[in-house]
């Protein structure tokens, strides 16, 4: 009994496709899944799913059956209920290495870990960017348009350090603050993380309840705070162990890989680094990514952004240009597909001598594209318990003090992120900087804050002369 994902497409308001182009839509995302991702991140990582005709009775039950239950913030968009065309995806709350259907209880863990570097461009025009991540300065844009009621305290590159202190730091602020980048599911149903878009109010206690007979089946625990904390301690180290582990023989295909040391390996914002340098330590340990590691391989696919969005617009506004000269030429430029084994050559261009033709300007393109699709992408790792005499050497394992699991991992949303996007990117770059320096870096300036500080004991004494 195969477990399955049935997956539609959503489009606007009135403006519905024909059948013809749903079909070809749903044709590109499996291709780019087939031909494209799994180059980069491995066989087993890569569920691209198959498309499947269905007949229209059904889909509109469905259809019917299902939209009470998705969030209002999706609900701007209708399920194609016309065409009958669907993905048909294996289910990833479940283990996907083993052809055989698990009887016992699956623990889900699903995070999007987004950008994991800080650019090295030297196309960046704020210094800004070279030391604060993306991620922490879009926090404060996000906080004060109302999206979320504080800001995280997890850091990317804290995650993608490789080094297990600043790994189990990043879960742990992920856990307190999930957002809508963690989310924990059991036997498929969500029991951990933000539903919509609203304030999230992390209850360990009832994660606790939830992961105790997983972490401690004899029951040995006694209830309270010291169990709440150990418990969420044995998650922490499960991920952590899942996350560093290659569960995939395959080697990324041909892709020349980015050196990663070009950038930066902490983010000054991050509440971690902060944590340091308080302590008087100024030196961040980046233990680095075991080759193998689905980490690594997104960290890989996401330095495909070697120029930053402001080094790239120039280029994309070039493709533009070009365009508007010659519309038919779009197909053969293949910005809408097809994702085949060609489109995936053209990305292994590293090269940076910009040359002035369209097709250096194409080529950053796509690879700005891939990055973009690696950087929105989760990582979803499904765990079920299993006894001693049960754990082959071809089920990877792993152990906590009580327990033992084996685990896959996979990663989904790999959708391409549309061509159309990178003018709103440029534009939200700039938005997210200008507000950090204006509201946060303003605030934090050392300058400023130590003259403060010097002057904030004095008090002046007015005599009579």
């Amino acid at each position: 009994q195969r477990c399955v994902v049935l997956r539609f497409l959503k489009s606007p308001p009135n403006q519905n496709k024909t059948p013809e182009e749903i079909l070809h839509h749903l044709q590109n995302i499996v291709d780019f899944g087939k031909h494209v991702m799994k180059q980069f991140f491995g066989e087993n990582y890569v569920h691209h799913g198959e498309i499947i005709q269905l007949p229209l009775d059904f889909v509109r039950q469905l259809c019917l059956k299902i939209q009470p239950e998705r969030p209002e913030c999706r609900c701007d968009k209708d399920m194609d209920t016309l065409s009958g065309y669907a993905m048909c995806l294996p289910n990833l709350t479940r283990l996907q290495t083993f052809r055989f259907a698990e009887h016992r209880p699956i623990l889900c863990i699903e995070i999007k870990p987004k950008c994991g570097f800080i650019p090295f461009s030297s196309h960046v025009s704020q210094e800004i960017k070279h030391k604060v991540c993306r991620y922490c300065m879009h926090q404060h844009l996000k906080v004060a348009n109302g999206k979320w009621k504080r800001p995280s305290k997890y850091c990317p590159l804290d995650l993608f350090s490789g080094n297990k202190q600043r790994m189990h730091f990043a879960l742990k602020s992920l856990l307190q603050e999930a957002q809508n980048n963690l989310k924990i599911f059991k036997n498929g149903e969500l029991i951990y993380g933000c539903k919509d878009d609203q304030d999230c109010v992390s209850d360990w206690n009832e994660l606790a309840r939830h992961l105790k007979p997983f972490f401690f089946p004899s029951n040995g625990l006694v209830s309270g705070p010291h169990c709440t904390r150990t418990i969420v301690k044995e998650l922490i180290h499960v991920i952590t162990t899942a996350l560093l582990s290659s569960t995939d023989s395959c080697r990324a295909g041909d892709m020349k890989t980015v050196p990663i040391s070009q950038g930066r390996s902490y983010c000054e914002a991050s509440a971690f680094n902060k944590e340091l340098v308080r302590n008087g330590k100024h030196k961040l340990e980046s233990s680095g990514l075991p080759r193998g590691c689905l980490l690594y391989k997104t960290l890989q696919a996401q330095m495909l952004d070697m120029l930053d969005i402001e080094g790239l617009y120039p280029l994309y506004s070039r493709v533009e240009q070009y365009l508007e000269e010659f519309p038919e030429e779009r197909s053969t430029l293949q910005i809408d597909g097809p994702y085949n084994e060609a489109f995936y050559e053209k990305l292994l261009d590293l090269s940076l001598e910009d040359d002035g033709t369209v097709a250096f300007a194409l080529t950053k393109v796509q690879q700005y594209r891939i990055a973009m699709t690696a950087k929105d992408c989760s990582i979803m790792i499904a765990l079920s318990t299993c006894l001693q005499d049960e754990c082959s050497e071809q089920r990877p394992v792993v152990l906590t003090s009580k327990s033992r699991f084996t685990f896959s991992v996979s990663v989904l949303d790999l959708d391409l992120k549309p061509y159309e996007s990178i003018p709103h990117q440029y534009k939200l770059d700039g938005e997210i900087v200008n507000f950090y320096l204006k509201n946060v870096q303003a605030k934090d300036d050392p300058v400023m804050s130590n003259l403060f500080k010097e002057h904030e004991d004095c008090t002046l004494v007015l005599h009579k002369v």
